[in-house]
């Protein structure tokens, strides 16, 4: 079992008019279109998802946004409890809306959420990880993950954050 622990319950959680205040990212690493993860030059990118026992369908890695800490640093915190990986971030992709169906409270009545996203390329696997017993991670390509994912606003933050910041980005890597 891990030694990491996840953050729970909402006393820590940021909120701003309404909203409910989200950190998370898109982790991706590059494999070679032979497989391996060696060459660089001939690569595919794949992204992490991670499903839930609450519903179908992949996710990204996000959670509640908490006073002691930096969006950046909720996000990461977000990668490691939730899919098991480290990384670097490396760009933010924009601020999505939802409304989650399971998150009201009392400062959030009608469980608005503002979601920060960023890019997070990983560079380590943990063996064992906070949630791993209640989530299963999946590396899949971009057309996959755009088939598979269950939110509309995670498939916009891959489609038109992720895609359009890694193509402006990390095309001549």
């Amino acid at each position: 079992m891990s030694d990491l622990v996840a953050r729970t319950g909402r006393h820590q959680q940021r909120y701003d008019a309404g909203c409910r205040l989200i950190a998370g990212c898109i982790p991706f690493r590059y494999r070679s279109s032979d497989g391996s993860s060696d060459e660089i030059s001939d690569k595919v990118v794949e992204v992490l998802m991670i499903d839930t026992p609450s519903g179908p369908g992949l996710l990204f890695p996000k959670g509640g946004w908490e006073n002691d800490e930096t969006v950046e640093e909720a996000a990461v915190r977000e990668a490691i409890e939730e899919a098991g990986v480290r990384g670097q971030l490396m760009g933010f992709l924009g601020d999505y809306h939802f409304k989650s169906k399971t998150q009201q409270d009392e400062f959030t009545p009608d469980g608005l959420c503002r979601a920060a996203m960023y890019a997070l390329f990983v560079n380590e696997e943990l063996e064992s990880w906070p949630e791993q017993n209640t989530r299963n991670r999946s590396w899949v390509t971009i057309p996959e993950a755009i088939e598979n994912c269950r939110h509309a606003w995670m498939r916009d933050a891959l489609v038109n954050g992720f895609n359009k910041w890694h193509a402006e980005n990390m095309s001549d890597e």
